[in-house]
């Protein structure tokens, strides 16, 4: 008798071992698998995360892995702002500037604002969006996202819970556009081309991005709401601070190097279209709903309350402005409705997303009054050539703005004004300022470091510039139109 069986036995009994062991294993795996995998998310986690979208706040946590993307709808708005906000830059600011100009520096205006907005694409693309955006030191933010890498339809959760964070970083950039282009208006008509592109190219990487990063960045020096660590814990709700102060005290610095045009004083150089100042001005009001109601980053109540406290300041500044004139000259122009609108616009800025409606329209009077004072006679008194007065109303409107903000800000209006609702608060002291009425110190404190970075700043680059490659066409270029010399084109053809 063989003591082992045939060889099909032993293949067969081999077989059986073999579906045995891998039926034992199965479960061991499907277990490590469920393991893997977090468990569907219950009807009550799930209606949690609406109320959260709904309200724009944090996500569940333990469905944030189930539904991870953004907010259609909060999307879908933030799109439109951006959208809005390089309305505002092109065409809104090119045709209010370039209606100011005389008509032979018009296309300078045109081309100045196409190459800034060219190049702070390709900045904000390179370093600009990491650089204020990135986590860093409270001055300026790293290169995590240089080259835009990792910048994709996923938020960035210490921006927004439901935006993408590519939809964020395009409605940034559009503000970065914006800012160094509202400087052009106090250089017009007497700066060359190739010097501009250069000043701008530098200001931005010495004064827009460090600013930017300590107002806005989560761990910025002057990030008031969200950063528990912020050494000023100031508000600026859509660039009071961040756009106006740092453009309008730049411009005012450039302006005063640069020196006044040739004949200026001497002879007329009122602007040379005024149909097209009123349609730039009525663009810039449009795509100003972007700018301020687009910085709740959500189409959410603090969206609504900036929208309607924009409309209130830029008509009722519009209105007293021209008010105003009328009373010292006897007659409303214009060109005062549309600076008077701008200047509301300007100075609700910081404040569009904080204050009641009721503080928006004591900004709008305030908005009205006191940069028209500083554009009709500290300038005349002074007599610096700023322009197209971006000085008088973007810095000083972009300074009393900040300032109102601190000392208007209502908890009611924003819930992030309150400790219970931003844990940074109860740490940096913020909701206790606004409880105190003391949040207007944190505020000059932030204007003073606002004003240094943005004059000392823009003194050296122009500076550096004036002594490497010069800031000024020659007398005949500048007597003759930058139009033709520069770009070697006219704005009209009789």
């Amino acid at each position: 008798m063989k003591l082992w069986p045939n060889p099909g036995f032993r293949v067969f009994k081999f077989a059986t071992l073999l579906m045995v062991s891998l039926m034992a294993i199965a479960p061991l795996s499907r277990a490590a698998e469920a393991a893997k995998t977090p468990p569907a998310p219950t009807m009550e986690q799930r209606m949690a995360d609406v109320e959260a979208y709904i309200n724009n706040t944090g996500r569940t946590p333990d469905v944030a892995s189930k539904v991870a993307g953004p907010g259609p709808g909060h999307n879908a708005w933030l799109l439109t702002s951006s959208a809005l906000v390089l309305f505002m830059t092109l065409p809104g600011l090119a045709l209010f500037y370039g209606g100011l100009v005389r008509r032979k520096n018009v296309l300078s205006v045109l081309a100045q604002c196409m190459a800034i907005t060219g190049l702070v694409t390709i900045l904000w693309w390179a370093v600009g969006y990491s650089f204020v955006f990135g986590n860093g030191s409270p001055y300026l933010g790293n290169l995590q996202f240089a080259f835009l890498n990792g910048v994709d339809g996923m938020p960035n959760t210490n921006y927004s819970y439901w935006v993408s964070q590519n939809v964020f970083s395009m409605f940034q950039m559009m503000f970065a556009i914006i800012t160094p282009a509202l400087i052009v208006g106090a250089i017009a008509e007497r700066m060359k081309f190739t010097a501009i592109v250069t000043f701008i190219g530098l200001w931005m990487l010495v004064v827009y991005f460090p600013l930017a990063h300590m107002v806005w960045g989560i761990d910025g020096l002057m990030n008031g709401v969200w950063n528990a660590d912020a050494k000023i814990p100031a508000i600026d709700f859509a660039g009071g601070m961040v756009v106006h102060m740092s453009s309008g005290w730049s411009a005012l610095v450039l302006c005063l190097i640069l020196g006044p045009r040739i004949g200026f004083g001497k002879e007329p150089m009122a602007p040379h279209n005024m149909v097209l100042c009123m349609v730039g001005t009525g663009m810039l009001w449009v795509g100003w709903y972007g700018f301020n109601a687009g910085s709740a980053v959500a189409a959410d109540v603090i969206a609504g309350s900036g929208f309607l406290n924009t409309t209130l300041a830029a008509a009722i500044a519009s209105f007293s402005w021209a008010t105003c004139e009328y009373i010292m000259r006897k007659k409303a122009s214009v060109l005062g409705f549309c600076s008077g609108a701008v200047a509301g616009l300007v100075v609700i800025t910081p404040a569009a997303g904080f204050v009641t409606p009721n503080g928006a329209v004591i900004i709008g009077v305030l908005a009205g009054v006191i940069p028209f004072q500083f554009c009709m006679r500290l300038k005349a008194f002074f007599g610096y050539d700023d322009a197209l007065d971006t000085f008088g109303v973007h810095a000083i409107g972009g300074t009393l703005g900040a300032l109102l903000t601190g000392i208007l800000a209502s908890p009611t209006i924003n819930g992030n004004l309150l400790a219970d609702v931003n844990a940074a608060a109860k740490t940096n002291g913020l909701a206790a300022a606004v409880a105190n009425g003391t949040l207007w110190i944190d505020q000059c404190k932030a204007i003073g470091v606002t004003l240094v970075l943005s004059t000392v700043g823009t003194a050296v680059i122009a500076y550096c510039i004036k002594g490497i490659m010069g800031l000024r066409p020659s007398a005949e270029v500048e007597e003759q139109g930058l139009d033709i010399n520069e770009h070697g084109e006219e704005g009209y053809s009789n």
